[in-house]
């Protein structure tokens, strides 16, 4: 049960992410009981959120970008001893900033991973057989038993899979792709080796896969990966799925793509600008599936990632260092930014 005030001895949990159900907020209260209560900002801006950072001990994170965490409510958090992020994603937080006061930023790796590779697997199943073009045929009136046929439908079985970026989500996506009796290959940074797949340099991938699945996380090396030179080498009516980060392509790059023809299609859970703005071209493409940054989404995901984020809690109330930490800091008291 929430707590009106805060009493003696118990540490304020600032919850930013908007946990339409509750069940962040749930779950961490069940996990620390009366040593902490959570508090949510008055309204959605910056400066409630910074109004209310002295206070807070741990600060969970949001997903839409709306309030993120920089340098400033860095310096605002003179208390904080955590970061969780609900998710994996940390390019809305300035991690470094963060490290500068010693305050460990963490995410929630894997959580909705089952979920997001299932998406991309649903997704590309839904474009190579042209399921929502049918739909609106049907719908239309029409009965296009034949007309389907010509549009190049195809099962997944016989398409070569590429997966850009072997994380957690990659490598679910990829065994669940290989299921259907795709032949299914990789490209990534790191030096891990996986045995039930290959890896092949990005260039090889692109240009051989009727399917290429995108997974990394938005970086400085990976903004703009995709763009007009990779749709030009990418087979004749290949798919692209995005459930990386809209900046990892090249937005201009995949409409001119796609209105010449290049690509059989693509499925897009993220975009460069979110909300998708209202006059963007890509509405205009009836072969592009057009997600609302939903694919990790589901309800067993959200369970999953709010079991981590309390979990996580519940280690730094107890003085414990917490996990999964993506900034380098870990078991150190907050420092001052206000000198530096």
């Amino acid at each position: 049960m929430l707590l009106d005030v805060k009493g003696e001895g118990v540490e304020t949990i600032l919850l930013l992410a908007t946990d339409e159900y509750g069940v962040i907020e749930c779950t961490v209260t069940d996990r620390i009981g009366q040593r902490g209560h959570v508090v949510r900002p008055p309204e959605r801006t910056r400066r409630a959120v910074s109004a209310l950072l002295p206070d807070a001990t741990v600060v969970i994170g949001e997903w839409s970008g709306e309030l993120p965490l920089g340098r400033d409510e860095a310096l605002a958090g003179s208390n904080v001893r955590l970061v969780q992020q609900p998710g994996a994603g940390v390019n809305f937080i300035d991690l470094g900033a963060w490290a500068d006061a010693g305050v460990p930023v963490s995410n929630a790796p894997g959580g909705n991973a089952s979920s997001v590779a299932e998406w991309a697997v649903t997704a590309a199943s839904y474009l190579n057989r042209s399921v929502g073009w049918a739909d609106a045929e049907v719908r239309a009136g029409r009965w296009p038993q034949e007309s389907i046929v010509r549009r190049g439908c195809r099962d997944l079985a016989e398409c070569r899979v590429g997966v850009v970026g072997f994380g957690e989500v990659g490598r679910r996506a990829a065994s669940l792709f290989g299921a259907y009796g795709c032949t299914v290959r990789y490209a990534a940074r790191s030096d891990k080796r996986d045995a039930n797949f290959e890896r092949v340099p990005l260039d090889v991938l692109v240009a051989e896969s009727d399917v290429l699945v995108l997974s990394v996380p938005l970086t400085d090396d990976t903004r703009g990966a995709i763009g007009r030179a990779q749709f030009d080498a990418m087979p004749d009516g290949a798919v692209l799925v995005n459930v990386a980060r809209g900046g990892v392509v090249d937005e201009a790059a995949l409409i001119d793509a796609l209105r010449r023809g290049r690509l059989g299609g693509a499925a897009l859970d993220v975009v460069e600008t979110e909300p998708l703005p209202d006059g963007s071209p890509l509405r205009e493409f009836d072969n592009v599936l057009l997600s609302p940054h939903v694919a990790g989404g589901s309800s067993t995901a959200m369970r999953a990632i709010a079991d981590m984020v309390a979990r996580n809690v519940e280690r730094v109330l107890s003085d414990h260092d917490p996990l999964w930490v993506v900034n380098g800091v870990a078991g150190q008291q907050p420092t001052s930014l206000s000198s530096r």
